[in-house]
């Protein structure tokens, strides 16, 4: 899995834990909705700042987004 395609996942799982909605998140961090389908997606190469612009509003480290995802079938089935 490309290193894209995991933060989306991770990014993804991170912001649904938290019952947030795309909406929800771009309102409250500066990021636009757009974005952040994007970033779920996989089409976006975010920057080593922008992780932590993305962790904090979710109140995880910005590890947390690159982490290796244990259970990769499951989360690849939803996110297709």
């Amino acid at each position: 899995m490309d290193m894209r395609r995991l933060v989306g996942l991770n990014f993804a799982r991170l912001r649904r834990d938290k019952g947030l909605t795309q909406e929800q998140f771009a309102e409250m961090s500066g990021f636009t909705q757009q974005y952040v389908s994007d970033l779920e997606r996989g089409r976006r190469n975010p920057t080593v700042v922008t992780l932590f612009h993305l962790a904090g509003p979710l109140g995880v480290e910005p590890s947390d987004l690159v982490a290796k995802i244990e259970d990769d079938d499951s989360d690849l089935a939803r996110m297709a």
